[in-house]
């Protein structure tokens, strides 16, 4: 038995261990590029939600400076969805998730980066009719974090469960 285990460790034996050394392994690492520096969180205080360019758009932010967010409904019936766009800095070709926490949900909602015209931004959408978006309807604040942006605190607003509501083709809710 003894022989047997020499005999099993004799091929392992001139080789190296495991290592987190990248050094020992060529040049495809130390040409790759890295990611950009991840951005402070911003301030929310006194951030509000404000109707965008349509009524199907709304977009959050401090008033008078750049957004932080904006949600969009596109689509109707049941393939309406939502777009939702962070207005922070991502790398072109990269992809993460945006979640969203608060009002007892969670939501996590792949997003890539896209150029707008002027800069690589994250976007992406989810169904209007996912279950998960109430993370954005309730009546208490919620946050929306993507690696490297930051984590943005939504102040409790209406506008939110309005545009899902009106996306989803429901009765309006300031009606009820």
């Amino acid at each position: 038995m003894l022989v047997t285990l020499a005999v099993l460790s004799l091929p392992t034996a001139c080789k190296p261990p495991v290592s987190d050394d990248d050094s020992s392994r060529g040049s495809a690492v130390s040409s790759r590029l890295a990611a950009s520096t991840p951005m402070n969180s911003p301030d929310s205080d006194g951030a509000i939600w404000t109707v965008g360019e349509s009524e199907a758009r709304i977009i959050y932010g401090q008033p008078g400076s750049s957004p932080y967010l904006a949600l969009a409904c596109e689509g109707e019936g049941p393939d309406a969805h939502i777009r939702i766009t962070r207005y922070a800095p991502a790398d072109e070709g990269a992809g993460a998730l945006l979640a969203l926490v608060g009002n007892s949900h969670a939501a996590r909602i792949p997003v890539d980066s896209t150029w707008n015209g002027r800069a690589w931004i994250w976007e992406g959408t989810i169904s209007a009719h996912a279950p998960n978006l109430e993370v954005i309807t309730g009546q208490r604040e919620a946050t929306a974090t993507v690696p490297g942006a930051g984590e943005i605190t939504l102040n409790p607003s209406h506008a939110p469960a309005q545009l899902i509501s009106d996306c989803r083709g429901e009765a309006s809710l300031l009606a009820q």
